[in-house]
């Protein structure tokens, strides 16, 4: 059967990140108020859960197995039924121990997704498209949250649903698009054939430490920011989805520019404006007592954030290409060993000092800066760091 013109590997890329995206932002969207308001959470329990919730980005380096059966787009196709699954259970166990349980349901799912996605991008991309086509999928996504968010507001402010159904209606839209993708779209072929081993090259040393570190300080943001709004300044679930709907339409109108400065500007210089930035909204989230600037340095943080797609593309222009699937499994992996262990032991800092907490961001930021300022002006195979450099041959 003859391919339509749509049926593109980019449009398949956009359906799927917008069917992780609505799942995945309806979660996160109600959970600092689900877990306080019907599981009567502490900063403890929350650590807890969002480390279990990391536990399947530690065991990411597994992928790599389950490709030596399924072919990489059916196993991105099941990750996200599995993703959908669990945010559409969510609302049935509003219990410590069900909402354990769901977490790491929905998380088996997101962090495959991700994980494959990653490699399928790299893989279906070239090395001067990447930039720009990254940028505009988190705008897509961004756009994807904000139809999210906007229901959320909605249901909360008007229409008075539960959280059960939210969670439904999330879960069930992700399953829906997951099935339109693998009916819709045919399957590709990416240009290089991938090896289905595990492997870590010596030369991609700083591509690992970059990883680690943006695991560690994502977790400040992804954990402890939206919990601040909640604990300390009182957010609703429809205050909440409004700053998710501000937030997303900055993203929206920046996150496509975003991605072709990269492309202008380079992955140091880009990375070196993100972790600056970073460093400065970490100190002011420590200190911060009024709710409005809180919100202001939420949506600074999620923008300087998508900076970080500059990470991706500064492996793939020194990477071999028959290394994007093996290696996008054992990044996942590295970028959650910290945040597997971050969340629960940082959710026991919060009960002394929340202050502490994200002052451990802003440590975080500045040793993320320096790693930034060893990556070459014009990376590339045998170019990989400015010092530590290691030959390319069989490494």
């Amino acid at each position: 059967m003859a391919t339509k013109s749509w049926q593109t590997p980019k449009n398949l890329l956009i359906v799927m990140s917008v069917a992780m995206t609505i799942a995945f932002a309806t979660w996160m969207a109600l959970l600092n108020n689900f877990v306080i308001e019907r599981a009567s959470f502490t900063g403890a329990e929350i650590g807890m859960l969002q480390s279990i919730r990391e536990v399947p980005g530690f065991l990411a380096f597994t992928a790599v197995f389950v490709l030596l059966l399924l072919k990489e787009q059916t196993f991105a196709y099941l990750s996200l039924a599995l993703l959908g699954i669990g945010v559409a259970a969510t609302g049935y166990f509003p219990t410590v121990v069900g909402l354990y349980l769901t977490t790491f349901l929905m998380s088996v799912g997101f962090h495959y997704y991700e994980t494959i996605k990653q490699s399928l991008s790299l893989q279906w991309l070239s090395i001067d498209e990447a930039p720009a086509v990254l940028g505009k999928l988190i705008a897509v996504s961004s756009m994807a949250s904000l139809a999210a968010y906007s229901f959320l507001w909605l249901s909360e402010a008007y229409l008075g649903l539960s959280f059960k159904a939210i969670y439904i209606v999330g879960g069930g839209c992700c399953l829906a698009l997951t099935l339109f993708a693998w009916l819709g779209f045919p399957r590709f072929q990416g240009k290089t054939p991938q090896r289905k081993h595990l492997l870590m090259r010596k030369r991609y040393w700083l591509y690992y430490a970059l990883t680690f570190m943006g695991g560690a300080r994502r977790q400040i943001f992804v954990v402890f920011a939206g919990f601040l709004m909640v604990e300390k300044f009182g957010y609703s679930v429809s205050d909440i989805a409004l700053l998710y709907i501000i937030n997303h339409l900055f993203n929206w109108a920046f996150a496509g520019r975003i991605g072709k400065l990269v492309g202008r500007i380079g992955e140091r210089r880009a990375l070196t404006f993100e972790y600056c930035g970073l460093f400065c909204v970490f100190t002011a989230y420590a200190f911060v007592n009024d709710a409005t600037w809180a919100a202001g340095l939420y949506v600074l943080d999620h923008l300087f954030f998508s900076l970080a797609i500059a990470i991706k593309t500064y492996f793939q222009k020194i990477a071999d290409p028959a290394d994007m699937a093996s290696t996008a499994g054992v990044a996942f992996t590295i970028n959650h060993i910290a945040a597997v262990v971050i969340p629960a032991m940082f959710g026991l800092v919060w009960l002394v000092s929340p202050t502490a907490v994200f002052l451990m961001g802003s440590g975080m930021a500045l040793i993320s800066l320096l790693l930034a300022r060893n990556i070459p002006l014009k990376p590339s195979a045998g170019n990989e760091a400015v010092v530590g450099k290691v030959a390319a041959v069989a490494l």
